[in-house]
C-alpha cells in the first residue's frame, strides 16, 4: 500500500469552493502516533503508514474556515437578452455611459507630409569634364501627373424603371396593411401609381382607412376580391395629389413665432376637396362590397395573431 509522504508543518488546501482547510502536521503528533501504534502492533508498522494516519488525525482536528464570499448582486447595464443579443446597442451604451465626456487624445494623422518639389541639392559627380558637382532636385518628381486639375463629374447611368407589381395584387384585392398608422387594418387596392406605390382605400366609412399610398412591401394580399368593373378611378389621384406642400423658411419661422406667443398649435384640417374625392370613390365601392355577404364585417375586423399562429404558414 502506498501512502502519501507529508513533511512537518505542511499545508494542504482542498479544491472545494469557498472552503479553505489548513492541516499543520507537528513533529510531536507524528512521534506520538508512531509510539502508540508500535505498542499496539509491534515492529510491523511502517513509518509511512504512521505519517498518513497522523495527517488524517490532524485533518480531522482542525476546523473548516469558510472564505469570504461576495453577496452583492451584479446587474450590468448591458445585460444579455438572448444568445448573442444584448439589451443595448454599441451606440446606446456609448450614450448611456457618457463616454463622449471622456478626454480624447487627438489622433495623429497617418498622411505623409507633402514633398516640396522645388527644393534642390548638390551632388558630387565623377569625371574631369563634368564639373565635379551638379544641382539636382531633392525629391523625385511623380511619374504621372494630371494634365488638367478640373474635376470631371461621373456620368450617372441610372434609369427610372417601373416597379414590378406582385402577381397577387390586382385591382379589387383586399389587402392587410402591416405598417404605419393603419397597421392591421384591411383595405381595397385600387391601382398602382407611377412611383410604384399602391393606391388603397378602406373604404373610410367601413374600415377607417382613407385614400392613401402604401408600399407593396408592407402589404399582405388576400384571396378576397371586390368587383371594380363598374368603378372608375379618377386620373387626378396620382403622386402629385398626395405630395405635401413645401413651406419656405420664412413661413416656418413665422409659424414658430406664432406658436411661441400663443402656446397653442392649430390642428391641421383636411381640405374639403379631399373629403369630396373620398366620398366619390367610396360610394360605388361600398355598393360593390354590399353585394357580397359578410364582406363588410370582414373589412371592419383588424388582423392579429394568437399563440401558435405563424403568418408564413397561413393562406390568406
Amino acid at each position: 500500500m502506498n501512502f502519501p509522504l507529508l513533511q512537518p508543518s505542511e499545508s494542504r488546501i482542498l479544491p472545494q469552493n469557498h472552503i479553505k482547510l489548513e492541516v499543520n502536521l507537528d513533529l510531536g503528533v507524528i512521534l506520538g502516533v508512531h509510539a502508540f501504534f508500535r505498542k499496539l502492533l509491534g515492529p510491523r508498522l511502517h513509518p509511512q503508514c504512521v505519517r498518513a494516519v497522523a495527517a488524517r488525525l490532524a485533518f480531522l482536528r482542525h476546523s473548516i474556515i469558510p472564505m469570504a464570499t461576495t453577496t452583492k448582486k451584479v446587474n450590468p447595464r448591458n445585460r444579455s437578452v438572448g444568445p448573442l443579443v444584448n439589451r443595448l446597442t454599441k451606440s446606446q451604451l456609448y450614450s448611456k455611459k457618457a463616454l463622449y465626456k471622456r478626454p480624447h487624445k487627438p489622433v495623429a494623422s497617418t498622411r505623409a507630409p507633402e514633398k516640396d518639389l522645388t527644393v534642390t541639392k548638390t551632388v558630387k559627380v565623377g569625371g574631369p569634364k563634368n564639373g565635379g558637382q551638379r544641382l539636382v532636385p531633392a525629391h523625385k518628381a511623380p511619374k504621372f501627373y494630371p494634365s488638367e486639375d478640373v474635376h470631371q463629374p461621373k456620368k450617372s447611368r441610372k434609369t427610372a424603371r417601373p416597379t414590378k407589381l406582385r402577381s397577387t395584387l390586382t385591382p379589387g384585392t383586399v389587402i392587410i396593411i402591416l405598417a404605419g398608422r393603419f397597421r392591421g387594418k384591411r383595405a381595397v387596392f385600387l391601382k398602382q401609381l407611377e412611383s410604384g406605390l399602391l393606391l388603397v382605400t378602406g373604404p373610410f366609412k367601413i374600415s377607417g382607412v382613407p385614400l392613401r399610398r402604401v408600399n407593396q412591401a408592407y402589404v399582405i394580399a388576400t384571396q378576397t376580391k371586390v368587383d371594380l368593373s363598374g368603378i372608375k378611378v379618377d386620373d387626378k389621384l396620382n403622386d402629385s395629389y398626395f405630395a405635401k406642400e413645401k413651406k419656405t423658411r420664412e413661413q416656418i419661422a413665422k409659424a414658430k413665432e406664432f406658436f411661441a406667443e400663443n402656446g397653442e398649435r392649430e390642428k391641421k384640417k383636411c381640405p374639403d376637396s379631399r373629403i369630396a374625392d373620398q366620398k366619390a370613390v367610396d360610394k360605388p365601392l361600398i355598393e360593390a362590397i354590399s353585394k357580397t355577404a359578410n364582406l363588410t364585417k370582414y373589412l371592419t375586423t383588424t388582423f392579429g395573431l394568437s399563440n401558435g399562429e405563424y403568418p408564413h404558414l397561413m393562406k390568406f
